[in-house]
């Protein structure tokens, strides 16, 4: 006799939440490119290697939320739902975090 698997049935939360996060991640770039804008004036202080790491780094963050948005949506169609609501709420998180953090930062005196 063979035993058959049992997936996890999809749920319509889920995939709204994903929707959610996609748009989201969509726009946290809107966030990023300011950033990205702002992140050549660390030329201003000459072209050291340091000033090339960090525009480097600022300017790669658009492949962390691509990936993670892939990485959910295949855990999707695999229906693992629970790592595929993590990624895509990961998808997004970073760049929104440090927005409310520079908010906060700017409200106390």
């Amino acid at each position: 006799m063979s035993e058959i698997e049992v997936k996890p049935a999809r749920s319509k939360g889920l995939l709204i939440w994903m929707i959610i996060a996609q748009i989201l991640a969509v726009a946290s770039l809107f966030i990023w490119l300011v950033m990205a804008g702002l992140s050549v004036m660390a030329f201003d202080a000459g072209e050291t290697p340091a000033a090339w790491a960090f525009v480097i780094t600022i300017w790669s963050y658009p492949i962390f939320p691509l990936g993670l948005s892939i990485g959910g949506w295949i855990a999707y169609a695999r229906r693992k739902n629970k790592l595929a609501a993590i990624l895509s709420g990961l998808s997004f998180a970073p760049p929104i975090l440090f927005a409310l953090l520079l908010g906060i930062t700017s409200v106390m005196p």
